[in-house]
């Protein structure tokens, strides 16, 4: 299956979206939750996997979805088809701050490893599959488990990162060590590793973890300056805390709440 050939255009600085025209019969996927609107004309059908043409039939629907249980995805995708006489628009919203990045799959060797959560819309005919770490320590200390997304293909790819996006172009036999949790997505030919952050004083005041994430070229990677869980971990610690209200004031009225008994 030929993958529809569709136009963007991204719109936006730190809170991007992307805005795709389809040529009639044309269609894109979206993840779930991630439209921001869709013009009139345009059909939209939830279909079992991703829609690409390796589901054959039944058992290859199930294999898709399986899939994308497995990475932790919806069973489910949205297919978004044109079936009006002329072009038309819709538009994918990223979940939080942070770039939306353009993947050319035909100029990446026809496939692409990315974050579980990274993925937010492409050209029909894009197969979301998954991708098995092949080191036991990656797997546990890489950030992002055992399992993570590959998309394959020839057509346009759309993944979300937080914060600013780094692409890195890496020789043959060049290493890089990046923050397990900042790797958005490499090219397969990217070898990836884990290695202790080294020392057990910087390991344990150093504040940058325990493991790096290795990627060893040849290969292309792109980085995030601002992953979802450091955003997150960030606001929980900066949330009141029981019995408080918020900031500095509410951490030590809920110190002084437990110290002495609680709640009145």
């Amino acid at each position: 299956m030929a993958m529809d050939a569709i136009d963007y255009r991204l719109h936006g600085d730190d809170m991007q979206l992307v805005e795709i025209e389809l040529d009639p019969g044309e269609a894109a996927i979206g993840e779930a939750g991630s439209l921001l609107y869709m013009e009139d004309g345009i059909r939209m059908d939830t279909v079992l996997g991703d829609g690409s043409a390796g589901e054959g039939g039944l058992f290859g629907k199930l294999l898709g979805a399986g899939k994308r249980l497995v990475t932790g995805e919806s069973l489910f995708t949205t297919v978004y088809t044109n079936d009006g006489q002329g072009k038309r628009k819709l538009a994918f919203a990223a979940p939080y701050t942070g770039k939306i990045i353009p993947f050319d799959l035909g100029r990446h060797g026809g496939a692409l490893v990315c974050q579980k959560d990274a993925f937010l819309c492409a050209a029909k005919g894009v197969a979301l599959g998954i991708a098995f770490q092949k080191r036991l320590g990656a797997g546990f200390f890489g950030g992002e488990g055992f399992i993570m997304q590959k998309l394959e293909g020839d057509g346009l790819a759309f993944c979300h990162s937080g914060g600013t996006v780094l692409e890195r172009r890496l020789a043959a036999g060049e290493t890089l060590r990046v923050d397990t949790g900042c790797v958005v997505a490499y090219t397969p030919d990217v070898d990836f590793g884990i290695e202790y952050v080294g020392g057990i004083k910087t390991a344990l005041f150093g504040g940058e973890g325990l493991f790096f994430a290795v990627l060893r070229g040849p290969g292309t990677v792109w980085m995030q300056s601002l992953p979802f869980a450091r955003l997150a971990s960030r606001i929980f610690a900066a949330a009141p805390v029981a019995w408080g209200g918020g900031g500095a004031g509410g951490e030590q009225g809920g110190l002084l709440g437990t110290l002495f008994g609680g709640k009145d």
